[in-house]
């Protein structure tokens, strides 16, 4: 708009600049003595954090020089993050001099006007908790040295709780008055914005008169945004979504106001609701892994490696039927070799949609495959054996072990999960698998994993048989190899219905098998549990028997997807060629 249009020269130290004040770019280009055009930078108006008068800084700590005739601009500032898959942004701060101090307001005023009428989504409140025994106990420090600051900076208020035992901040969102928020900000790891996507779902739900529990109910999508303060010990979440675990990157996309939708699994066991998983769910040797850490957090991360070990040298796989709703093939596939990126065309054009209401809710599995037709939606399909690991997950759930995490090509918001099925097969061949996680590797290129992108599962025991039938020797060495059949199953909507209520509800887990037969080398035990457990975002979900579907775009993260550094270093490549720069420092 011409009224949003602002020009003048101004200085930066004792360069004279031309300025120009557009309404969604500011921009200034140095000029020489015969006034000739050098350079230009180029800061979008939705990334600039905030405008103060004389010289100010904020970071590390805040010092202000007042003057008549100098402002300061803070923005957004790029730079390469190394082994990290995303970019780092940090705070830019310039520092202009004016003829004079009329010339200074009218820039300040115009400049905070602009940011007002171009960026109408950045947050005014919010409500903040803070984990301060996660990871390091560093939730209070990096809140108050890092975030705080800049959120004052851009005019932010915040109502800060600092947790003092386990679900507090799930409770207070389920229970305390909301009015006024624009989100939810949790300082921690993974556990902390577990507790966060709980909360505001179930408040969400509760207002709208939905039942959690029955998985046929379409959920109504949370208004308050979700943003994280990476400060835990797993900050996997924010790895995926951003692509970097840094605080101030993290606190930058909140201020401006970024929205990234993100789909939503949920897990229910016999007649009720059990958990939101968004990252991963993982049943076998994910979910022994997580079994046997628990007896060792004493050891703090490296429990983890421990623990990994302990249940691979176990050698063990579970039998199992699994039974899935499969996504349209024509949208996309978990093996295109696709990454999901910053403006993922996948998620803007995708059709996938929320489940509809079912005619007959009298059952909690007695109608969910009743609501999509053969020919509109596809059909279930079922695939029965023994496997090493299943698991589902509704996004990369890269983290910086694993650069490309469980699926490479999963989209956080087309409304579809990849499950992955390791069968079993050898040591040897399942380490390849692990393998390939910390590299760059295709790790569903093996004879034994495959991968689906799916709207739906649903896992149990075989039935009729007890659970003793399927206890395994240790240390077996057979598999699938390529010359191996698996039992795939392809069932219309009357026959799963049909299987599923002859499998019944059964498959939850006594004290007795959760705490029997202790992780051993698998050429020495002789026995393994007959039964796993699942792994939904590092907690214990101790029953075999689930159904989840994946609920597309349910919530609203303050972040924008990790961002595509070939193409902006591309776009400074450019730029450097007609002498104009983006913010991408290198």
């Amino acid at each position: 708009m011409e009224t949003d249009r602002l020009e003048s020269s101004l200085w930066v130290g004792n360069k004279r600049c031309r300025a120009v004040l557009t309404g969604w770019h500011f921009n200034w280009t140095e000029v020489d003595k015969k006034n000739r055009d050098k350079k230009t930078i180029s800061v979008p108006v939705a990334e600039v954090v905030g405008v103060e008068e004389g010289r100010v800084e904020i970071l590390p700590q805040k010092v202000v020089v007042e003057t008549d005739k100098d402002f300061t601009v803070f923005y957004v500032k790029r730079s390469s993050s190394g082994g990290s898959s995303g970019l780092l942004w940090r705070l830019g701060r310039t520092q202009f001099s004016c003829l004079s101090r009329v010339l200074r307001d009218q820039w300040t005023n115009q400049l905070r006007t602009v940011l007002k009428t171009h960026s109408p989504l950045r947050p005014h409140k919010l409500l903040v908790f803070i984990n301060p025994f996660g990871g390091k106990r560093k939730g209070r420090k990096i809140y108050h040295s890092v975030v705080a600051p800049l959120f004052e900076l851009a005019g932010i208020s915040s109502h800060v709780i600092v947790t003092e035992r386990a679900n507090q901040a799930r409770d207070h969102l389920l229970k305390k008055d909301l009015t006024g928020f624009d989100g939810v900000v949790c300082v921690g790891g993974d556990g902390m914005f577990s507790e966060i996507l709980h909360g505001l779902i179930g408040r969400t739900q509760q207002e709208a008169g939905l039942c959690e529990n029955d998985p046929s109910v379409t959920l109504q999508p949370c208004l308050l945004h979700i943003g994280i303060i990476p400060a835990g010990s797993t900050d996997c979440v924010c790895y995926a979504t951003v692509g970097v675990i840094d605080p101030l990157t993290s606190a930058l996309h909140i201020i401006i106001g970024d929205s990234q939708p993100l789909d939503v699994c949920s897990v229910h066991h016999a007649s009720a609701l059990v958990r939101y998983s968004v990252s991963m769910l993982g049943y076998g040797f994910y979910g022994d892994v997580l079994t046997e850490s628990e007896k060792h957090r004493w050891m703090g991360p490296l429990r983890y490696d421990y623990s990994g070990t302990m249940v691979y040298l176990s050698n063990r796989s579970y039998a199992g039927i699994v039974q899935y709703l499969p996504a349209d093939p024509l949208l996309s596939s978990p093996r295109d070799k696709t990454r999901c990126l910053s403006g993922c065309s996948v998620c803007s054009r995708s059709t996938e949609k929320l489940f509809h209401h079912f005619s007959d809710s009298s059952s909690l599995y007695s109608s969910h495959f009743s609501q999509y037709s053969s020919e509109t939606e596809g059909e279930w399909m079922t695939v029965e054996g023994n496997f090493r690991c299943v698991s589902l997950t509704c996004m990369s759930s890269s983290c910086p072990r694993s650069p490309l995490g469980l699926s490479p090509s999963a989209h956080l918001a087309d409304g579809t999960g990849d499950l992955i099925l390791v069968w079993d097969t050898n040591p040897l061949g399942f380490l390849k698998f692990l393998y390939r996680h910390t590299s760059t590797q295709d790790q569903f290129d093996l004879p034994f994993v495959e991968v689906h992108r799916v709207k739906a599962v649903r896992f149990c025991l075989p039935s009729g048989k007890g659970e003793e039938q399927y206890e395994k020797t240790g240390g077996s060495s057979g598999g699938v190899d390529e010359g191996e059949t698996k039992s795939v199953e392809t069932e219309s909507s009357n026959g799963s219905q049909q299987h599923l209520a002859e499998t019944g509800t059964r498959g939850e887990l006594t004290n007795e098998e959760k705490t029997a037969n202790p992780f051993l080398c698998g050429l020495c035990c002789s026995k393994s549990p007959a039964l796993s457990v699942w792994n939904c975002d590092g907690e214990i979900l101790p029953f075999t028997d689930i159904f989840s579907r994946i609920h597309g775009q349910l919530v609203h993260l303050y972040a924008r997807g990790i961002e595509d550094r070939e193409a902006l270093h591309s776009c400074s490549e450019e730029c450097d060629k007609c002498e104009r720069i983006c913010i991408l420092q290198k």
